[in-house]
Parts: C-alpha cells; sequence; structure tokens
C-alpha cells in the first residue's frame, strides 16, 4: 500500500455509494433485454441498433457541450475505443440479432456468465488478483444463474447463441476497460465520449438501415427504442462505471448475478413471458453469492 493509499482510504460511506450507484446500473441493464424486445416491433435489428447509438450519443454530446469538457488525453483514446467497439455498438448489436430467434431468458445466460467474464478480464488487465472466496462465490453464483436460466429455455441451444456468447466477451472487454478508465476522468465522461466515437457510424448506419427495413412505429416500439437509448445506454452505463470506480471492477461486476432475475421479472410484467417457480430459489442464492463476493478480498 502506497502513502497516498493511506491518506485516503475507502470509507464506508463512499463504498455504499459506489456500490448503490452499481446497482442502479445493473437495474437499468436488466430493462435492456424486454425495452430490445419492444423495439423491434418498430425497428429492423440493424435500425434498432444504429439509432439507439446516435439517440445516445447525442444525449452524452450535448452533456459534453454544456459543461465544456476538454477532449481526453492521447492516452485514453485506445480504451474509450475498446468501450465503443464493446459496449456501445458489440453488445448492443449481437443481442439485439440474438433477440429476434431467442427469448429474454434464454438471453438472460449471457448476463449470468458476464460477472464471471469481467472479473477474469479485470485480473488480466489490471493485475488484481482476487482472493480464492471470491472467485468461488462468483462461480457459485454463475452456476446458479446458468443453470436456472437454461432451465428456463428447456435446455436447448437456439440459433441466436453464438450471437450471445459474442455479446458476452465483447461486454466484458468494454466494462473492464471503461471502469479502468472511470478511474482517470468521470464515468459519464467515459460513457460520453465512447458515444461520441461512434457518432459518424450511428449516423451513417441510421440512414442506411432505415432506407432497407420497415419501419412500424407502435408505442411499445418508441418506448422501447427511447429506453436503450437513454436508459440502459446513457444513464445505465454512467451510473456503472462511477460504481465500477468506487468498489473495484470485480466487485462491482458480481452485483450483475442479479440482473438476469430482474430481466426475467421484467419479462413476466411486461412480455407475459412465464416464471419459472425455481425463480425465488435461485433469487436468494444468487444474492447470497452476492454478498459473499462484495465481503471478499478482491
Amino acid at each position: 500500500m502506497t502513502a497516498q493509499d493511506s491518506a485516503t482510504p475507502i470509507t464506508p460511506i463512499a463504498v455504499s455509494s459506489g456500490t448503490l450507484l452499481a446497482a442502479l446500473g445493473v437495474i437499468a441493464f436488466s430493462l435492456t433485454f424486454p425495452s430490445t424486445v419492444w423495439g423491434l416491433e418498430s425497428f429492423g435489428p440493424w435500425s434498432l441498433v444504429a439509432v439507439r447509438s446516435a439517440l445516445a450519443a447525442l444525449i452524452a454530446g450535448g452533456f459534453l457541450l454544456v459543461m465544456r469538457v476538454p477532449l481526453p488525453g492521447r492516452r485514453h483514446w485506445a480504451g474509450l475505443a475498446v468501450v465503443a467497439g464493446g459496449v456501445v455498438v458489440g453488445f448492443p448489436l449481437l443481442t439485439t440479432l440474438a433477440l429476434r430467434t431467442s427469448t429474454t431468458s434464454h438471453a438472460a445466460v449471457v448476463v449470468g456468465l458476464l460477472p464471471l467474464t469481467t472479473a477474469a478480464f479485470a485480473a488480466v488487465r489490471t493485475g488484481r488478483r482476487p482472493s480464492p472466496t471470491f472467485w468461488l462465490a462468483a462461480l457459485g453464483g454463475a452456476a446458479v444463474v446458468i443453470a436456472f436460466t437454461v432451465q428456463q429455455s428447456g435446455g436447448a441451444l437456439q440459433t441466436g447463441d453464438l450471437y450471445l456468447f459474442g455479446a458476452l466477451l465483447v461486454c466484458a472487454a468494454g466494462y473492464t476497460e471503461g471502469g479502468r478508465l472511470a478511474r482517470q476522468m468521470p464515468g459519464w465522461q467515459v460513457v460520453g465520449w465512447a458515444l461520441m466515437l461512434c457518432l459518424p457510424i450511428a449516423l451513417a448506419g441510421s440512414a442506411l438501415a432505415l432506407t432497407f427495413e420497415p419501419v412500424r412505429l407502435t408505442a411499445h416500439g418508441v418506448i422501447g427504442l427511447l429506453w436503450v437509448a437513454a436508459g440502459s445506454t446513457f444513464f445505465g452505463l454512467y451510473v456503472w462505471y462511477r460504481g465500477m470506480a468506487s468498489i473495484g471492477i470485480a466487485k462491482a461486476s458480481q452485483l450483475q448475478l442479479a440482473q438476469p432475475l430482474l430481466t426475467l421479472v421484467w419479462s413476466v410484467s411486461l412480455l407475459d413471458e412465464r416464471l419459472s417457480p425455481a425463480a425465488p430459489v435461485a433469487a436468494v442464492a444468487v444474492l447470497v453469492c452476492i454478498a459473499v463476493t462484495q465481503r471478499a478480498k478482491s
């Protein structure tokens, strides 16, 4: 521990605040799959992702302009490109393509594996090595979520699985790099500049995709688009990266073990999907694993 570390320890209040911010991000993300399904009522998959990214980038650009935020340093742009490619473009596109044929419960397998994958990426990228207790709890939580979501989908592989596992990898990389950058600049600026990097491609993609994919506007479709743009992509990533910067990438990532279960709740209430009686049991098991990871040395 350095003199600076000992002089500025993380207080219980800071940790609590960081956990709350990361949890808000998880809640925002848990609505992404149901909102995407709604959005697909009005837009094609390519149009939905392109317009979503363009709207989120315009929101972020407005904040950056009003706050007169200077351009990031040259050393930050490579990391921002990883965030943009993984979180702004890769994950939304791959999961949207998957949700054309997969149910939200099946797609939740991705989120079930994401905390473990993010922790692994963070260990490699940052050099931090969580304790064995942390890894056992993380593996246990992932196993519970995977077993639950696979049971929900009947255990059969679907055509969207390749998209889902690809989304898992690119998102874990984007989360890890974004969490690292959020220690060097405010989390909302990490999100903002990553979105701005994608704006030219998003605008061009929107114009092209809207030309070839039919648009049938419905209330669900518009609400779904607005949420994935403003809620999931901008607000969700903003509080998520702030939370990761406060409590660490590995610990924050384990809060996402609750995300598939929240997604299933939204799927039942918003999409009329049926929920298994095993859900309460799985919820308790996951919450226990989360509690262990939050107390374990990371």
